[in-house]
């Protein structure tokens, strides 16, 4: 039982290092600089096109779901007919 741990242990620390390195550039200071650029547009809306749509995504889903459970409560207010 032990042995098996301990070799489960070297397998999992062994893959672990062993992982491929990927090296990526840093972008970071350069969305730095764009987000503390002051051209009155606001931060949320800064990253661009994508930006934009994530945001009104964002917006009609919040209205859409707003709507919906008002009207949801509204039918749960009123109880259905008996006939």
């Amino acid at each position: 039982m032990l042995r098996n741990l301990l070799a489960l242990r070297q397998i999992t620390q062994r893959t672990i290092s062993t992982a491929l390195c990927r090296h990526f550039e840093n972008k970071i200071p350069e969305k730095q600089k764009l987000v503390q650029e002051d051209n009155g547009i606001p931060v949320h809306l800064k990253g661009g096109v994508a930006d934009a749509y994530l945001y009104r995504a964002t917006m009609v889903l919040t209205v859409g779901g707003t709507a919906y459970t008002i009207y949801q409560l509204a039918m749960a207010s009123f109880p259905k007919k008996q006939d």
